[in-house]
């Protein structure tokens, strides 16, 4: 699996999603990379599937969205997902593309999930395969 790259994605906001993955999947594509896709229900769950994988792939994307609402739960989620996904790059020496949204509205995930506009997926997958391409 040298040339194949595990995402993760978090399916909660479904059109979201679509999006994330196929800006990701379109740039692995263009970029010689095969890929496999693992969806789970939300953004905490990521780190836990990346690690269960991790010996299974090079590399990673991570994808996913959180929409700040009246609680502290978006603070949570949202340092706690970047946190592990951090600590679990750094220990395993290998790249994970961070591509999980924290916005403050849907509209605002929206527009950074667009394939045609900021498309986060993308960023995430080319911060992935450059990694790979750099440093194996």
């Amino acid at each position: 699996m040298k040339n194949k790259i595990l995402i993760v994605a978090s399916n909660y906001y479904e059109e979201v999603m679509k999006n994330l993955i196929s800006g990701s999947t379109n740039f692995l594509s263009e970029s010689g990379f095969d890929y496999d896709v693992i969806n789970t229900t939300g953004c905490f769950e990521i780190p836990f599937l990346i690690k269960k994988n991790i010996n299974n792939y090079p590399g990673f994307i991570a994808l996913g969205c959180v929409i700040r609402g009246e609680t502290y739960h978006f603070e949570i989620i949202s340092n706690e997902c970047a946190r592990k996904i951090m600590d679990l790059s750094v220990n395993s020496n290998k790249p994970i593309g961070f591509g999980i949204l924290t916005c403050d509205t849907f509209d605002q995930a929206i527009l950074r999930s667009d394939p045609l506009k900021k498309n986060k997926g993308k960023e995430a997958a080319s911060a992935c395969v450059n990694l790979l391409k750099e440093n194996f």
